[in-house]
Parts: C-alpha cells; sequence; structure tokens
C-alpha cells in the first residue's frame, strides 16, 4: 500500500500501489477541469516523496517544462509505492 499524505489538512490516504491519484485528490480539493493534462488546474506541488510517483507524462512535460519536476499534474499521475506528500 501506498500513502498520499496532503499538507493543508494533514490527512493521510492509503492507495494500492500503482494508482492514480487523480479521484483522492479531487475528494481532498484538488480543482480539476479537464483530467487530460492539457489545462493545468491540477498542479500540486511535492513536497516529499516525488521518486514514488510515475514518470512525468509528455503531457506533464510540455505544461510544466522538462527536468526535475516538484509540481506535477494530478491527473496524470500514478502512485507507485511508499509515501508521497503534496500540496495546492
Amino acid at each position: 500500500m501506498a500513502t498520499l499524505i496532503f499538507d493543508h489538512n494533514g490527512e493521510n490516504v492509503e492507495l494500492p500501489d500503482n494508482s492514480p491519484i487523480t479521484e483522492v485528490c479531487e475528494e481532498a480539493g484538488v480543482p480539476f477541469a479537464c483530467t487530460e493534462g492539457v489545462c493545468g488546474t491540477c498542479v500540486i506541488e511535492i513536497k516529499e516523496g516525488k521518486e514514488n510517483l510515475s514518470p512525468p507524462t509528455k503531457e506533464e512535460e510540455d505544461f510544466l517544462g522538462e527536468g526535475t519536476f516538484h509540481e506535477r499534474l494530478a491527473c496524470q499521475c500514478r502512485i507507485k509505492s511508499g509515501r508521497v506528500r503534496v500540496c495546492f
């Protein structure tokens, strides 16, 4: 099981390894619009555990730029395992 931690309220949500984080982030208050990685509405900041997320998608690279990601699009991420702490 993987754990997604939200900085704004300290909530810890357990997810099966390799799960998308879209639904859990939406329930926590992250705004979503397109859910296709185009609009950028769901940008989250990764505070801890970025290595536990899936690699950035082409959509994320197009929107956020290439390189080391401290920001990700929640609609494009999967949590592989371990702990990831985010804020929005």
